[in-house]
C-alpha cells in the first residue's frame, strides 16, 4: 500500500465523495472481501461489491488475493493508499494555482503554495515508492506569539533575510548531479484555544 495517492481527476473526486465509498475505503485499511465489508458496514453484499468494483477500476482498491469458499471465488482487496490528497486540478480553472496570483503576500497565495506543495510532494512520494526509495524532505513547524504587528513584520523580515542568505550559500546551479528543492515558508494566524474561566 502506498502512503499517499493524489486525486487529480474531477470524476475520481466525485467517485470518492460518495459516503458509502468513503466508508468502504475506511474499512479497507485491512484487506477484506465484499462479504466481510458488507457485514462490517451493515450493507448488502451486492451493493458493496458494486462500489468495490468501481473503486478498483479507478485505481483506489487493489486485489490482494483470491480465495475459494463454498464453490465460489472470493476476492480479497485493500485500498491502494493510506491517504488521499486532492490536487488543485480537481477543481479545474477554479483550483488554486500560485502562477495565476499576483499578490504574493495574500492568504490566497499562501493556500495556493500549500496546494502546489501537496501535489508536488504527493507525486514525488509516488515515484519514490515505485522505485523503492525514501523521499528526502525537510519540514518544521513552530508557533510564535507576536506582541504586535511590528514584531510580526520584524520577524518576517529576519526570516526572509536568513532564507536568502542560506539559499545563496547552498545553491549550486551548475552541479551536474544536483537535485532542485522547493522551499516554502508560510505563516498564518491560528485559532487560540479558549481559555478556561
Amino acid at each position: 500500500m502506498s502512503s499517499v495517492q493524489m486525486v487529480a481527476n474531477p470524476r475520481h473526486a466525485a467517485l470518492l465523495a460518495a459516503p458509502v465509498r468513503q466508508r468502504i475505503l475506511g474499512a479497507l485499511s485491512e484487506p477484506g472481501s465484499a462479504t466481510t465489508l458488507a457485514k462490517t458496514l451493515g450493507l448488502s453484499r451486492q451493493s458493496v461489491a458494486y462500489h468495490v468494483k468501481q473503486l478498483e477500476e479507478h485505481g483506489y482498491v487493489e486485489l490482494v488475493r483470491e480465495e475459494a469458499r463454498r464453490g465460489c471465488t472470493e476476492r480479497i482487496v485493500r485500498r491502494t493508499a493510506q491517504y488521499l490528497v486532492a490536487s488543485h486540478e480537481v477543481f479545474g480553472a477554479q483550483g488554486l494555482d500560485p502562477r495565476k496570483l499576483k499578490d504574493k503576500f495574500s492568504s490566497t497565495y499562501l493556500m495556493a503554495l500549500a496546494a502546489r506543495m501537496a501535489r508536488e510532494v504527493g507525486e514525488a512520494q509516488a515515484i519514490a515508492e515505485k522505485a523503492g526509495k525514501p523521499l528526502a524532505t525537510l519540514s518544521a513547524e513552530v508557533e510564535v506569539r507576536f506582541a504586535n504587528p511590528e514584531a510580526r513584520a520584524g520577524f518576517a523580515e529576519e526570516v526572509l533575510e536568513a532564507i536568502a542568505t542560506l539559499a545563496a550559500k547552498y545553491n549550486d546551479s551548475n552541479a551536474p548531479d544536483g537535485r532542485t528543492y522547493r522551499l516554502v515558508v508560510g505563516a498564518h494566524p491560528i485559532r487560540s484555544p479558549r481559555r478556561k474561566p
